[in-house]
């Protein structure tokens, strides 16, 4: 946490109850960091900190808390203030909150808004759990084609105060059916006189309310928008979603991806914040699913029990080459989940994947392989056929690890399964069972044994 002024002058001042000098000069710090203090404080403390604040200020940094505190606050405030506080907030702020809080807590808030804010939020509670229509505002400017660059400019004026952005506007019909886009930069450049119509831009790109999230934030991070409209199945213009809320989808999906590829179920509490049942239990399954397939590795070392007591040498190759093959899958099943994710590859690229990765592979494989071949021969002289049969396996292996990896993320992507799935953990272990397979095959013919 970075802040402009020393926490332990704003807590003397909170101790010595100079409220005053306190609201001072948290009036002049951003809200972010306003937010990040009053987190640190001890729990009697926030309420109180958080009432010094700005009247105009006291929302924004209200959003910016965690969950836990707003609750506390809330808990802390007078029927009259709560009211205040939710009509002061971004409809998607408060839409944000709500998800987040007690039941009890929840009908409390409504409660004190107003009927016209209750009826927004409930509507924005109705779309499912991240779609585009949970994450967007309401608060959005938009005009009629028929204005004149006058009359949208002075509109701005009068309702931009209480918008989340002026920046870009929206043009609607009658029936707020979307038209096109038009910016501030576009009509203060515009003559007076003319039309919105004539200055808009009508290829207009939007999303429908029951757009996946993850899409979204693809867009915005795609064509670098600051907004991005969302109509109903009608083309009717409902809310925009801005760049800092795509900026949160964006961080949460990857967040999520990390944790699926780390083979953990994704959790939706900062770690701080979690509880240690809460966090096993996200990680139990995938450890219970990763030892049962990894037994699978046991077996196979066990049908080979006979090649393993004739040459007890070729167990000391094993873990070097299931090792190197896990590193070489994930390696490129990194690349594919990343680009997958991205946009950078659709399904259709699946032969290219393939041919890239199969040439990427015999290369990594060839070097790895001699390198190896010349290792062993210094290493164990007299075994050169044990050599070869290393040097071949780790050849066979890492191209056999390079196509699971590069090609299996988009199968199951094409499945309906996250690619993300098909990280290091259940990559290796697949990989290490084809690698012993190998192994043990090659052995048997190179080295004349029997299993």
């Amino acid at each position: 946490m970075e802040l402009n002024y020393d926490i332990d002058s704003l807590n003397l001042l909170i101790d010595t109850r100079d409220f005053k000098a306190l609201r001072a000069i948290l009036a002049e710090m951003n809200e972010v960091d306003v937010a990040l203090f009053i987190e640190e404080l001890a729990p009697e403390k926030k309420a109180i900190c958080f009432r010094t604040l700005p009247k105009q200020m006291a929302s924004d940094v209200f959003s910016e808390m965690e969950t836990e505190t707003q609750q506390l606050i809330i808990s802390a405030m007078t029927d009259q203030e709560l009211s205040v506080m939710v009509e002061d907030l971004f409809v998607d702020d408060a839409v944000d909150m709500l998800e987040e809080l007690p039941a009890n807590v929840v009908k409390r808030v409504l409660k004190s808004a107003t009927p016209a804010t209750r009826s927004l939020i409930n509507q924005f509670l109705k779309y499912p759990e991240n779609s585009a229509g949970s994450i967007m505002t309401a608060e959005f400017t938009d005009l009629r084609g028929t204005m004149t660059v006058a009359e949208a400019i002075a509109h701005i004026r009068h309702t931009g105060e209480d918008r989340e952005t002026i920046y870009t506007c929206y043009v609607i019909d009658r029936a707020r059916l979307l038209e096109g886009v038009v910016t501030v930069k576009d009509l203060l450049l515009a003559p007076d006189g003319m039309r919105v119509e004539d200055v808009m831009d009508t290829d207009v790109m939007s999303v429908d309310t029951l757009e996946d999230q993850e899409e979204v934030g693809r867009l915005f991070s795609k064509y670098g928008l600051l907004s991005l409209p969302v109509v109903d199945h009608e083309n009717r213009l409902v809310g925009i979603i801005t760049v800092d809320d795509a900026i949160d989808v964006i961080e949460q999906e990857t967040t999520e991806d990390f944790e699926v590829m780390g083979g953990m179920h994704p959790s939706e509490k900062p770690y701080l914040k979690s509880g240690i049942l809460y966090l096993a239990k996200n990680r139990i399954v995938w450890l219970l699913v990763l030892m049962i397939s990894g037994m699978v590795t046991g077996h196979i070392l066990g049908r080979f029990q006979g090649a393993i007591s004739a040459m007890p040498l070729l167990v000391t190759f094993t873990t070097m080459l299931t090792g190197t093959g896990g590193n070489a899958g994930s390696q490129s099943s990194t690349l594919i989940i990343r680009g997958l994710a991205t946009n950078e590859i659709e399904m259709k690229d699946l032969p290219a994947v393939f041919w890239k990765e199969l040439r990427v592979s015999l290369l990594v494989g060839s070097v790895l392989a001699a390198v190896n071949y010349i290792r062993l021969i210094i290493t164990y002289p007299g075994n050169e056929m044990i050599a070869l049969t290393v040097a071949l396996t780790m050849f066979c292996v890492i191209v056999t690890a390079k196509t699971i990896g590069g090609v299996l993320p988009m199968l199951t992507k094409a499945a309906g399964a996250d690619p993300a799935l098909m990280a290091a953990p259940l990559l290796t272990t697949i990989v290490d069972a084809a690698a012993l397979i190998i192994y043990f095959n090659i052995a048997l013919q190179l080295l004349n044994i029997s299993a």
